[in-house]
């Protein structure tokens, strides 16, 4: 392969995409970039926004059809609260050489299977939000009935806005979705109390919120270019008795940071099991 050359997506048949909010955007305009062809894609969203609108216009997508060919994939990118109206409408559609994708937080393979024809190859997918720029982070499981192929097709489709890896034991997936699917929440969440305590050492407010921005974006970066793990990268930048050090000497404490993520974790956790119960 050339260098530079980008892989071009192809799939075996039509993709029927139900849900074009946020993250359904964000993958339809992955696998654009990666030369999927427009015709072949099929979108359902009773209320998408204008800026979606545009974009499906724009390369002649077609919205809610009345009619279309079957689809060699179906994904499902709708609010969990509204999967079982969800699945009725796209059991019609599905045969027996159909893979169905969710990346709904909660729904688990049993309930995909519950509202879908016997024998259906699933995969149950939990991408995160920096798949909007490309470097999102998706752990998928599928179920019995998904060949090696349809697993190809599962991966190439998430590999289009980042990074991906796959699971054996879907129990995991509520921590999944604790880390990564939630986690980019926890990352902004530090961007801002940094900002905050840099007020409050006497920063002027667009000073602290530039300074915090860069420093988040720019470790985050060097993280992601570099072999070492993050315990290692910080240790580079801790020198004995200097300020990091003293700064961290709270954040380590007993009830500090790592204490804190834990809690944080563990409900993100109980609440994707809640949500997979219908609670």
């Amino acid at each position: 392969m050339k260098p530079g050359h980008k892989p071009t997506l192809t799939l075996p048949g039509p993709l029927l995409l139900v849900g074009a909010g946020k993250m359904g955007g964000a993958l339809l305009n992955g696998w654009l970039r990666l030369g999927l062809d427009p015709a072949s894609v099929f979108v359902v969203d009773p209320q998408p926004s204008p800026e979606m609108k545009a974009e499906l216009d724009k390369h002649h997508i077609a919205l809610n059809p009345g009619s279309m060919p079957a689809p060699k994939v179906v994904l499902l990118a709708v609010k969990p609260q509204i999967l079982k109206p969800a699945l009725q409408a796209v059991a019609l559609h599905v045969e027996k050489d159909t893979l169905v994708m969710s990346i709904l937080a909660g729904a688990t393979l049993g309930a995909l299977d519950a509202g879908l024809p016997d024998r259906t190859a699933i995969v149950r997918a939990m991408p995160n939000t920096p798949a909007a720029v490309g470097r999102g982070m998706t752990v998928m499981v599928a179920n019995s009935d998904t060949g090696p192929e349809q697993k190809l097709i599962a991966r190439q489709l998430m590999e289009a806005v980042g990074e991906t890896a796959w699971i054996e034991n879907e129990d995991l997936m509520d921590a999944v979705t604790a880390v990564s699917g939630s986690g980019p929440a926890y990352v902004f969440y530090l961007a801002e109390t940094l900002t905050l305590a840099g007020v409050k050492a006497g920063l002027l407010p667009e000073l602290a919120a530039k300074l915090a921005r860069a420093t988040v974006c720019g470790a985050g970066e060097l993280m992601h270019l570099s072999d070492l793990p993050p315990d290692t990268l910080r240790k580079h930048v801790t020198s004995q008795g200097g300020t990091t050090a003293a700064a961290l000497e709270v954040l380590m404490a007993p009830d500090g940071l790592e204490w804190l993520m834990g809690r944080a974790v563990h409900a993100a956790a109980e609440r994707s099991r809640e949500l997979g119960r219908g609670t």
